[in-house]
């Protein structure tokens, strides 16, 4: 029997990735509710529109009146949130949206989800569950050694990062004191399709291809451990099918690299892929390989030294782990956004057009 499920953040990177792999993997009815603030975009969803197991809701998660209309309307098994503020970069520049969504737009989904099983019928209740996506983030930094793990301490260091800290902990209370069957997971830095340009990967891709600097924080020796995002979406769907009420599981790739390391690997590709010296506009700057721009840049702000995710409760739980290595899962990103022109032009049309962000701390210096 077909069951509905709710996906918030829908539109957004992970999100819009999850709703393809959930419409490839189950028979779910799939309602996806999304604010479209510039990091969400239609565009991520269009080979969908014409599927009937989808519909669209454009609405903020902070909206109670919204939201209870949403739930009470379509009733779902499940709940997926992945509807966040999701740039440390922009946290710093002004926290008070990352507030607003992660913290306040969590607790009035968490808020209605308890109003409505409270309401609903036991078969509905035992199926139903909360599923919450969070980030590696919320344990703060390591040094050269160690892995965050289910029991590391939560210690954030960027605005971003406390409000993603304070949504899981909401998260984790409404299991506790209303018995809510929420499920947090904490994943590595995502990397794929459909990615807003602002991150690492997509912005060293597209301006590498323009012939723009790549501007590389620091000395570039700043390390995340990377996960293709498809990966990560074949764990979530396991997570909600088998995962456990009141749990918590790391996801990861175990592929950790330096900003230098990530960088070059995407030059050596481009070289390959699109030689410079078949792209008009480097062969117009004299550019002969990709590496020649690169540009060190002023640091982030309090920057994490190190990410590293240890996903062995999961593999050993729920039989999960990621099917493509980074250089494999790197590649197949990069031609993705060769292929995909026309949708990075529409998602930054008007509202961003590559620039440094979070520098607003250098200011108070």
């Amino acid at each position: 029997m077909m069951h509905t499920m709710i996906v918030t953040g829908g539109a957004g990177f992970i999100g819009a990735n999850f709703v393809h792999t959930a419409f490839a993997k189950t028979d779910a009815h799939i309602v996806v509710v999304d604010k479209l603030t510039y990091a969400g975009h239609r565009e991520s969803l269009e080979d969908l529109w014409h599927d009937s197991r989808l519909q669209f809701v454009q609405a903020d998660i902070a909206d109670e009146t919204a939201m209870s209309r949403v739930v009470e309307t379509y009733r779902p098994r499940w709940i997926v949130n992945f509807a966040a503020e999701s740039h440390v970069d922009r946290s710093i520049d002004d926290p008070h949206p990352f507030i607003y969504t992660n913290v306040t737009g969590t607790l009035v989904l968490l808020d209605t989800v308890r109003r409505f099983l409270e309401q609903a019928g036991s078969d509905q209740r035992q199926h139903f569950r909360f599923l919450h996506v969070s980030t590696d983030e919320v344990y703060g930094t390591l040094g050269t050694t160690g892995l965050f793990t289910e029991e590391t301490p939560y210690a954030p260091n960027s605005p971003y990062a406390a409000s993603k800290a304070s949504a899981d902990h909401l998260v984790r209370a409404y299991f506790h004191t209303y018995g809510v069957p929420t499920i947090i997971t904490n994943c590595s830095n995502n990397y794929g399709p459909y990615q807003f340009p602002e991150k690492l990967i997509p912005l060293m891709v597209l301006n590498a291809l323009e012939g723009k600097p790549l501007p590389i924080y620091g000395n570039g020796q700043n390390i995340r451990d990377w996960l293709f995002v498809e990966d990560h979406c074949e764990g979530l769907l396991r997570v909600l099918e088998d995962g456990r009420p009141g749990e918590k599981y790391n996801l990861g790739g175990r592929a950790e690299r330096s900003n230098l390391d990530v960088v070059e690997a995407i030059c050596h590709i481009l070289d390959e892929l699109v030689p410079c010296n078949s792209n008009p506009v480097l062969v117009e700057c004299g550019i002969r390989q990709y590496e020649d721009l690169k540009t060190f840049v002023t640091d982030r702000p309090g920057h994490d030294f190190r990410y590293g995710i240890d996903p062995t409760k999961i593999q050993s739980e729920l039989g999960w782990e990621p099917c493509h290595t980074f250089e494999s899962g790197l590649r197949k990103t990069i031609q993705w956004y060769i292929a995909n022109g026309r949708w990075c032009d529409a998602v930054t049309h008007h509202s961003y057009q590559r620039e440094r962000l979070g520098l607003h701390a250098d200011s108070n210096n």
